[in-house]
């Protein structure tokens, strides 16, 4: 039984990777959108605002349609939309007599996909057979981190060896990615995530659950914490300490993914062995230090390390409350992973765009942005403690 899933999750590993490309090859091309279209500043942080705005629309309106017209199917237009998404990103800025409206429609199509994707891409995993839940779950978020890794690498060989001017020839590969994946979720077999003669609980239903209210509360801090420091990173290691793109690219975002890869595989492969609350109140503290650090230090390295160490620290936050949330609503289904989605994507879009506004209220100084971008480990940690009391209290009962 398990050996035949094994398709299935390998094939959910790329869609995360996928995930990570329609997330984070565009930040890449933040600073030449600024000089080759003359986009503002304030205009490049709406198109983070956006995407993951968009995101959670689709999170909370997938809840009608994904358990109507299948997981399958769901997948499929997923990654359809993301391969078309990427595709339009080379195409319309180039074709409309605004190109920012025709990169705002680009991120439109591929963030319903990546929307989508991340509803589907957990409960497909989580009704795999594993004897592992929290490990699996863990494992599979890493993959989004290899693909952030992966895109900026990647990338960055390319706009070194052919120029940044073609771009828009790497968005069409990229688009690859997703279109191999589509063909895969045709033919893999997929489970039931609620088991037979149970059903899933209703928004109401998990409303009415105080304990639900901190998962959402934890996925959001988790979102933010992430990506306040991951979609700055590159444009931060430029502007802000006054590296080259190539060096602030692989410093700032690759090393951010890479560290942040490594935590999610670490626990992916002991999690049996430690305390997941534990973990994850460590990385909350983690995150805090490294945000101070990037934030208060005035020194080039320290900043770039702190960058690195933030993407440490976060690793275990969204795996490893998807796990809790999971463990602790178990008839949750599809409605339970579209709304932590969905606080999720809150989150990545709220913690880039704070960072960005105070940052322009101080005339563009990132470093300010970031250190107020500290709240969201700190509610976090908040959460991981409610999540316990309520629990001791019993309150986490179906």
């Amino acid at each position: 039984m398990k050996n035949s899933y094994r398709q299935t999750i390998t094939a959910c590993f790329i869609g995360y990777i996928v995930q990570a490309i329609v997330n984070n090859f565009i930040p890449l091309l933040f600073l030449t959108f600024q000089s080759t279209y003359e986009i503002p500043l304030s205009q490049i942080t709406m198109l983070i605002t956006f995407n993951f705005g968009l995101q959670l629309i689709v999170d909370l309106v997938s809840v009608a349609f994904v358990d109507k017209i299948g997981y399958r199917a769901s997948m499929v237009l997923a990654h359809a939309l993301a391969a078309m998404g990427l595709v339009s990103l080379a195409v319309l800025p180039e074709l409309l007599p605004n190109p920012f409206v025709g990169i705002l429609l680009a991120v439109t199509i591929y963030a319903v996909g990546g929307g989508l994707l991340e509803v589907l891409v957990s409960p497909v995993v989580e009704a795999c057979p594993s004897d592992n839940k929290e490990k699996t779950m863990s494992l599979l978020h890493s993959f989004y981190c290899w693909g952030h890794v992966g895109v900026v690498l990647i990338s960055t060989i390319f706009f070194k060896v052919f120029g940044i001017n073609n771009w828009k020839i790497l968005a069409c590969i990229w688009a690859l990615v997703p279109l191999y994946n589509m063909i895969c979720f045709t033919k893999v077999p997929i489970a039931s995530l609620i088991e037979d003669g149970e059903k899933g609980m209703t928004i109401a239903e998990l409303a009415k659950k105080k304990i639900f209210w901190v998962f959402m509360l934890m996925m959001l801090c988790a979102g933010a914490s992430e990506q306040a420091v991951s979609q700055w990173a590159s444009t931060f290691a430029e502007k802000g300490l006054g590296v080259t793109k190539a060096v602030g690219d692989l410093a700032g975002p690759m090393a951010f993914a890479i560290l942040m890869g490594t935590a999610r595989a670490f626990y992916g492969k002991y999690g049996d062995r430690l305390n997941l609350d534990k973990f994850m109140i460590c990385s909350s503290l983690l995150c805090m230090v490294s945000y101070l650090s990037i934030s208060l230090i005035p020194n080039s390295v320290t900043g770039l390390l702190g960058c690195a160490v933030c993407g440490l620290s976060v690793g275990i936050m969204w795996p490893g409350t998807f796990s809790k949330a999971a463990a602790g609503l178990p008839r949750g289904g599809t409605a339970l992973f579209a709304l932590m989605a969905l606080a999720g994507d809150l989150g990545c879009s709220g913690g880039p765009t704070v960072v960005g506004f105070v940052s322009s209220h101080f005339q563009d100084n990132l470093k300010m942005g970031i250190l107020t971008a500290v709240i969201f480990p700190l509610l976090l940690l908040v959460g991981i403690v409610l999540c316990g009391r309520l629990k001791s209290l019993h309150l986490a009962d179906d």
